[in-house]
């Protein structure tokens, strides 16, 4: 059995807090949640998987939220899931033949890229910039969803900031719409990690469960923020998430 300080464990759901607030906002909260876990000692199959158990609860809360205040696009999160699910499983199967090496060179390219997109993107309007035709936003949709389904396969950190990218610069939704709709494939790749690690038997509930109390806390907080701020909020944090993402590939 794992012993525990309490000193360790109030580190632990301060950080899951933090997590679940940045990535209401902008997505990237495993960045730091992850990192948390293995801090406190747990070995990383443990890790993983209390990870997904207090990521899961607290982002269905974040979904939850936003979804109530009509912030969540279903039409584009529901395609994107179905692309995503597909993706992930090529991805998966990619990381057999393509070394991870050449996946990190290209991301200190693109990341950079993606953080510019968002310093100098459109302002956050109505979300109708650039009207389309729905069967096309359902491929668009489930493009994306593929596309990124495929990176979180292979790689996986700040999947859920690069559908909000995606989502804003391709899609036309607002800050607020891009982040409330990227939480239903937040919500939909969590569930499915976390059944595996159940059947695994790789969940520290006694850990994991109050660690998700407290993500669940960051979470309603930083969704209520973004209602409230809309982009001047959540552009900021995605720079933040980015930043951290090429800091944690540099020093991989």
């Amino acid at each position: 059995m794992i012993e525990i300080s309490i000193i360790d464990r109030l580190i632990l759901f301060g950080m899951v807090f933090l997590a679940g607030f940045v990535d209401s906002i902008a997505g990237g909260g495993g960045l730091i949640s992850l990192p948390a876990y293995l801090f406190v000692g747990l070995p990383s199959h443990n890790a993983l998987a209390t990870n997904k158990l207090s990521s899961t609860i607290g982002t269905l809360f974040s979904m939850i939220r936003y979804a109530k205040k009509g912030a969540v696009v279903f039409r584009i999160g529901v395609p994107s899931t179905i692309g995503a699910l597909v993706g992930s499983v090529v991805g998966a199967r990619l990381v057999l033949f393509i070394p991870e090496s050449l996946l990190k060179k290209v991301l200190t390219v693109l990341i950079p890229v993606a953080a510019f997109f968002v310093l100098v993107g459109k302002k956050d309007a109505n979300g109708q910039n650039k009207p389309r035709s729905t069967l096309k936003q359902y491929m668009l949709a489930f493009l994306i969803g593929g596309l990124i389904g495929l990176y979180d396969g292979f790689f996986g950190p700040g999947t859920g900031t690069f559908l909000i990218i995606l989502y804003v610069s391709v899609l036309s939704l607002t800050h607020v719409q891009a982040s409330g709709t990227a939480k239903i494939v937040n919500l939909a790749s969590n569930v499915g990690a976390l059944v595996t690690f159940l059947i695994g038997n790789k969940v520290i509930y006694s850990l994991g469960l109050p660690a998700a109390l407290f993500g669940i806390i960051g979470n309603w907080l930083g969704t209520g923020l973004a209602l409230k701020k809309g982009a001047r909020i959540i552009k900021p944090v995605m720079i933040v998430v980015l930043a951290l993402l090429m800091v944690r590939i540099i020093m991989r």
